[in-house]
């Protein structure tokens, strides 16, 4: 099965949102990958509803949105306004998970659940049916740029062995440190999609980036 690629918008050059979303549209680029952080679950704030809002404007492909937030249960009906085609939210996060996750589906998004690094697979063992994605975070959520955790592979085993054994149909999606010096390797031990800030916003040529990490 062929992998997908989502670009971390957070990474992009706020000052030129339009024209960095045009250039992921033009690219091989599956999906908009869109953290939003309310400095309470991570040490951070990135961005709200506005400018989700901007970016679906311009955007042409699905907007990933990944929750970093507490309590995101209050806050479904406006991701849904604001555009998300996928969200995502934090297993640490979400007291009543099953209710969220049901809630996003209803709503006519894709629900996704993230675990932080320290999270083992297992605690997924009774949602992983109802998901159509697991974020595994590769670094401690909160800021661009970190080191990847090499435990990550490990963990991505594992949690396809969990998928497989309980006939779920979730992606596992990587989200932190992918590069070029790890990419592949996920692919190999069973990741399904990876997200990249820095690696593609920095990049001489975001495009061409893109295009080698979808070739895989």
């Amino acid at each position: 099965m062929p992998h997908f690629i989502a670009p971390s918008v957070l990474s992009a050059d706020f000052a030129n949102l339009q024209r960095d979303s045009e250039m992921l549209n033009s690219s091989e680029a599956d999906w908009f990958h869109v953290d939003v952080m309310d400095g309470v679950f991570v040490p951070n704030i990135s961005f709200g509803f506005p400018v989700i809002n901007a970016i679906k404007r311009h955007a042409t492909k699905p907007l990933d949105v990944h929750l970093m937030v507490m309590q995101p249960e209050r806050y479904l009906q406006d991701f849904k306004d604001a555009g998300a085609d996928g969200l995502t939210v934090h297993l640490e996060a979400s007291t009543h998970l099953h209710r969220t996750v049901q809630n996003i589906r209803s709503l006519g998004m894709k629900p996704g659940v993230a675990i932080n690094p320290h999270t083992g697979v297992s605690l997924l063992e009774d949602i992983i049916a109802d998901v159509d994605l697991v974020c595994v975070m590769s670094v401690n959520p909160g800021f661009g740029g970190q080191k990847f955790i090499e435990n990550t592979y490990r963990k991505v085993s594992q949690l396809k062995e969990l998928i497989l054994k309980n006939n779920s149909k979730a992606l596992i999606e990587i989200d932190g440190g992918v590069d070029l010096t790890n990419y592949k390797k996920l692919i190999a031990v069973g990741a399904d999609v990876l997200v990249a800030g820095n690696t593609v916003f920095a990049a001489p040529n975001p495009v061409e980036m893109i295009k080698t990490l979808k070739l895989g």
